[in-house]
């Protein structure tokens, strides 16, 4: 006889909703993601991911459902049932957002050096030499320049201020990182070099990533598993390579025969 199936999710969502008035954010909205994995919310501009990557990540509150986390290795807990201080301590240790914009993540008007200590600091840190010392192997980590680790981000190209935003998230190895579209307005040369750290890094460390975008390449290159959603919901849900090379939605479809015909 076989035992109960341990079930070892480190998060879970199940009946999310997000409405605004009589528009859907998102509805009935249910996934899973599991230790080290990566999973990527794709689809269409108006499709619904941002909504429901701001409501998991804790930026929108649901008008309905469940979010459930397991910090360490304790039972899930609903985030949504969490005081407002548990939230922001699990946001400033356990979790990190990487932003669309590198400037929502970044404060643009202190060093590179004080962007990536401040998170060594909200985690406890205070030896202004070991903060320093992490701040110049990090920037090394994502390729900048470590001479330039007392030049504000306001200085940096586009894509040095998304690299030094992804050091800063991951200076302090969070077990769950959220992505916002984190190539999204690059060139396509700088998205190539975007990309090639942060897929390292997340091997590295073996983070768990929820991955919003809606470009097929970045989730090929960078999720286990794919969501497709559509109008709010989600229509298909699979492994990265199963859905792009064998579609089963007429939505998915859609999506994957544009690549095709790029």
């Amino acid at each position: 006889m076989t035992g109960p199936i341990k079930d070892d999710a480190l998060l879970r969502a199940s009946g999310l909703a997000k409405i605004y008035g009589a528009q859907i954010g998102c509805f009935d909205v249910g996934l899973e993601l599991w230790p080290g994995e990566v999973l990527a919310v794709v689809g269409e501009s108006g499709s619904g991911k941002t909504t429901l990557l701001n409501c998991l990540a804790g930026e929108l509150t649901p008008t309905s459902g469940v979010i459930e986390y397991r910090r360490g290795n304790g039972p899930m807990r609903n985030i949504l049932e969490m005081t407002e201080a548990e939230r922001r301590t699990l946001q400033r240790t356990e979790w990190g957002i990487v932003h669309q914009n590198p400037a929502d993540g970044l404060r643009m008007t202190v060093s590179a050096g004080a962007n990536v200590g401040e998170r060594l600091m909200a985690v406890g840190a205070r030896n202004y030499g070991d903060i320093r010392s992490t701040a110049l192997e990090w920037l090394a980590r994502v390729e900048i320049d470590t001479g330039r680790i007392d030049c504000r981000p306001e200085t940096f190209s586009g894509g040095m201020r998304q690299r030094l935003q992804i050091a800063r998230t991951l200076v302090t190895r969070p077990r769950l990182v959220f992505m916002d579209e984190p190539t999204g307005g690059l060139d396509v040369s700088v998205q190539a070099r975007v990309l090639d750290t942060l897929r390292g890094l997340v091997a590295e460390l073996g983070l768990s990533v929820i991955l919003v975008t809606h470009d097929l390449g970045v989730a090929r290159l960078l999720a286990d598993r794919m969501v497709v959603m559509k109008d709010g919901q989600i229509v298909e849900d699979g492994l990265t390579d199963q859905i792009l090379e064998d579609p089963q939605h007429a939505y998915s479809q859609l999506l994957v025969s544009a690549i095709l015909q790029a």
